[in-house]
């Protein structure tokens, strides 16, 4: 929805709100009510990108839904103490790496298995489009399930994300180095692994 667009009580509110931000000194019933605001667009436009690294992450389809709820109760909880100066991207990456942890720990507990992310109905493909994009991501979901959980979260923020090495860093919590190297070795043992696959497909 573009601005042109929006209802006049909502512009009317995103004026006063910035007007807001622009003074010296910003009441709490205020402040509160621009954190309602920006929450809102955060949600908005990082809830699809929260909720694929989540399923990359290694959360079962059941249980993704669930776990992005998880994140944005997070995210409204602590959002007064984000520091506008930071990589939005990399603090989401940061929150959702350690719900993805919480629930995969949770299923070893139970003794449960993962299941493989299935991607939703879509009507504008054809069927065989269908079946060759669920077959790839399948394929990648089987790979990324042979990778351990830290060169997992640097390979699928860095390689289906395309965040930048201090993104990722700063999301880790981890040195640029480490970064790096983690994401070199993933690298290379997705490759290997997609070889293997293929050619166990081809027998």
């Amino acid at each position: 929805m573009t601005d042109s667009t929006l209802p006049g009580h909502v512009k009317s509110m995103a004026l006063a709100l910035h007007i807001e931000h622009s003074a010296e000194f910003v009441s709490e019933p205020k402040r509160a009510e621009a954190l309602r605001l920006d929450f809102a667009q955060i949600y908005e436009n990082q809830v699809d990108f929260v909720w694929r690294n989540l399923s990359r992450l290694g959360v079962p389809t059941a249980n993704v839904d669930d776990a992005t709820q998880d994140v944005f109760l997070v995210v409204h909880r602590r959002l007064s103490a984000f520091c506008p100066g930071s990589s939005l991207k990399a603090w989401l990456a940061a929150i959702a790496v350690r719900v993805a942890h919480d629930y995969r720990r949770g299923l070893q507990r139970k003794g449960q298995l993962e299941e493989l992310s299935e991607d939703l109905a879509d009507t504008q493909r054809t069927p065989v489009e269908s079946a060759a994009l669920s077959e790839g991501k399948e394929l990648i979901d089987r790979v990324l399930d042979t990778l351990d959980a830290e060169k997992r979260e640097v390979f699928v923020l860095a390689e289906l994300e395309e965040m930048t090495a201090p993104e990722i860093s700063e999301a880790l919590g981890v040195r640029l180095n480490t970064v790096y190297s983690r994401l070199r070795v993933a690298r290379e043992l997705f490759n290997a692994a997609v070889e293997r696959l293929v050619a166990e497909g081809e027998r």
